[in-house]
């Protein structure tokens, strides 16, 4: 399962709570197929119904299908700009 190192739970949960959405209001990724390389990130107030939730120091992030099993061994990181932009990185677990 994707686990998310501290940085990553801190910006996901400061990206959505600017949204003003509802509690377990979460970060939904998504990919076209297992295969592929490039992943969808969206604010959303729900996980949809097959999606894998990973809650990790507050954060809420959920998984589409494919991208669930893409990430199944892997750690969500985060980078935060100077001028406040944020680009996540996805980094092989450590055992």
């Amino acid at each position: 399962m994707l686990t998310l190192t501290d940085t990553a739970s801190t910006v996901v949960k400061e990206i959505v709570s600017r949204r003003g959405g509802p509690d377990g209001t979460g970060l939904r990724i998504d990919i076209e197929s297992p295969e592929a390389t490039e992943f969808s990130v969206a604010i959303v107030p729900t996980p949809e119904e097959r999606d894998a939730v990973v809650e990790q120091a507050g954060a809420h992030v959920f998984l589409g299908e494919d991208a669930a099993v893409a990430l199944d061994d892997k750690t969500l990181d985060a980078r935060v700009s100077e001028d406040g932009r944020v680009a996540f990185d996805i980094l092989p677990q450590h055992s």
